[in-house]
């Protein structure tokens, strides 16, 4: 069996760290994109491409350039920002701005990547429950709910109209991590919840390719 090659965005730190170093530690080859390496991340034994803002334009192109010929089996778009509008305070450049990270740039990077990705390879969207409307019973967080919301959407059509090569997608929720993000108070630590999602896209298939997933297991309403 050939090595798997996976390529994280956003793996300087958290989710995106501990799947790196999940990945690598299992023998894929793992190309790591984030804007500043961490200590922890050059640790790891992956390559690193860094000075990547997933929001840039340019994005797409400058991570193809750094990949040159290598092809992916795996890409996970897992960079995302998160700021916490209220009904008072929703400032529009903050919801933009989420709208550039969590949804267009997972987009972008996976249509700029696509030449690179193998027949029957597998794309992972790390999303959110927020971004459910029928389980929305607290309201509030209006930038991030509606990128998750617009990432789902554009998840489904890649579902869709990537059926034909072979590629499935998987719209992954990591669970209540303890990551920077939300200050450390999730219930489960980013080592598990990488651990879930591992399996979780190790279990994605073209049968089930499209489907909005917990990183529990359970499927989720939209």
């Amino acid at each position: 069996m050939s090595q798997l090659n996976v390529l994280i965005t956003g793996a300087n730190r958290g989710i995106g760290l501990q799947l790196a170093k999940q990945y690598a530690e299992s023998g894929a080859k793992v190309f790591a994109t984030c804007r500043k390496p961490s200590a922890e991340l050059e640790r790891s034994k992956v390559e690193i491409i860094s000075n990547i803002d997933v929001a840039a334009p340019d994005a797409p192109q400058q991570i193809s350039q750094a990949l040159g010929d290598e092809k992916i089996d795996l890409l996970i778009n897992n960079a995302g920002i998160l700021t916490r509008e209220t009904l008072d305070d929703a400032p529009a450049e903050d919801i933009q701005q989420q709208f550039k990270v969590n949804a267009l740039a997972p987009l972008m990077i996976t249509l700029g990547l696509l030449p690179h990705l193998n027949k029957h390879a597998k794309v992972a969207m790390i999303t959110s429950r927020m971004g459910s409307l029928t389980d929305n019973g607290s309201g509030g967080y209006y930038g991030y709910r509606m990128s998750k919301a617009a990432l789902n959407a554009a998840g489904v059509s890649l579902a869709r109209d990537l059926k034909d090569h072979g590629i499935a997608v998987a719209l992954l929720h990591p669970g209540y991590v303890q990551t920077d993000m939300v200050n450390n108070t999730g219930d489960i630590s980013a080592a598990e919840s990488a651990q879930r999602l591992r399996q979780r896209i190790d279990e994605l298939s073209m049968a089930n390719s499209g489907t909005f997933w917990h990183s529990n297991g359970e499927v989720l309403p939209w």
